[in-house]
């Protein structure tokens, strides 16, 4: 077994690793594919220090097979290929009122606890999805992500004919672009990438670059001055939040997906004047996953189009410094089986 090890200050080193025989209620996975998202950037770049401990295994996107099953699991035995729901909730306090995704013991696979850079995770049984036949071992890693976006587009209420702008065309972003029209939305992405921009109008999407222009002045113009009934801020770029109210209409939805770590200006005037609700979204809940899996399965999300790359556990340190020197890529797959 291997496991690639966050050593901090940037540095990746590979070696070998011992699986953990699992308990009651576990299994032990054999992990296929292991995706790279912004968290794990945010890790590398040394933004989560005092929450991440060192020697720690990154990585909480992933397929994989069960290898073996603790006593007292059911419904799943040794060979079933599977996703994780990476959350492990910690004891629930009142304030909580049950959210447990959103607990404040939360901790997370990956971040808190030891991820999926590594042959072999042993993990609580009620946190596996089953991934169908027809969905690969490449795509079953991108379940995690696409559940971010369905648990977004289902905060959000999005409802088919609603003007929807996305503001950052990253995986996440592009993600909820892409579940929202599956909803039957009118889709507006704005990004400054070019390489993004480019991706997203070719799977189909109106696309506007702020930086070449008045990003609300665009919108009214693609829209007829109708403006946009929901809008996802994505970019976690302080413009973004300054424009945000003034791309909304009347009694618009403003959905916070980027992680803003410092606060912001938001024009509360305009949320006062147009009757705007402001609302956050975090991580996702079991239903997502669900709805993930069978829009993934059904063909009905391009993840193809998504994957940047494909690279070996050995190769982790050089797929992180070309992530954080060409940051054109979208989602990156680690193929911990091939180690």
């Amino acid at each position: 077994m291997k496991a690639s090890i966050y050593l901090g200050n940037k540095s990746f080193s590979t070696t070998n690793s011992q699986p953990r025989t699992p308990e009651a209620n576990e299994v032990r996975l054999d992990i296929a594919y292991c995706g790279i998202c912004g968290t794990d950037i945010h890790i590398y770049q040394g933004h989560m220090d005092q929450r991440v401990k060192t020697p720690h295994i990154i990585g909480h996107e992933l397929s994989a097979t069960i290898a073996e099953v603790g006593k007292e699991v059911k419904g799943f035995n040794a060979g079933d290929v599977v996703t994780i729901r990476p959350l492990q909730p910690g004891p629930s306090v009142p304030s909580d009122k049950g959210y447990s995704h959103i607990s404040s013991n939360l901790r997370v696979i990956g971040v808190d606890l030891p991820g999926g850079m590594q042959s072999s995770l042993t993990v609580p049984a009620d946190i596996l999805h089953r991934i169908p036949d027809q969905l690969s071992l490449r795509h079953g890693a991108m379940i995690e992500p696409l559940a971010v976006a369905c648990h977004d587009v289902r905060l959000a209420d999005v409802k088919a004919g609603e003007v929807v702008v996305v503001i950052g065309g990253g995986p996440i972003g592009l993600l909820i672009a892409l579940v929202a029209r599956v909803k039957g939305a009118k889709v507006i992405l704005s990004e400054i990438n070019s390489y993004r921009l480019q991706l997203a109008a070719n799977l189909g999407f109106e696309t506007v670059n702020p930086a070449e222009g008045d990003l609300t002045a665009m919108i009214r113009n693609l829209t007829g001055e109708y403006l946009a009934d929901v809008v996802f801020e994505v970019s976690g770029a302080r413009s973004a939040v300054e424009i945000m109210t003034t791309v909304a209409n009347k009694r618009g939805r403003i959905v916070i997906v980027a992680i803003h770590p410092k606060p912001q200006p938001v024009d509360l005037l305009q949320i006062f004047l147009s009757e705007l609700k402001i609302l956050g979204v975090r991580v996702y809940e079991a239903e997502d996953f669900e709805e993930a899996i069978s829009l993934a399965a059904n063909g009905q999300i391009p993840l193809d189009e998504m994957i940047s790359g494909v690279a070996a556990l050995e190769d982790l340190q050089s797929i992180f410094e070309n992530i954080e020197s060409s940051p054109q890529g979208m989602k990156y797959l680690i193929d911990v089986a091939k180690s």
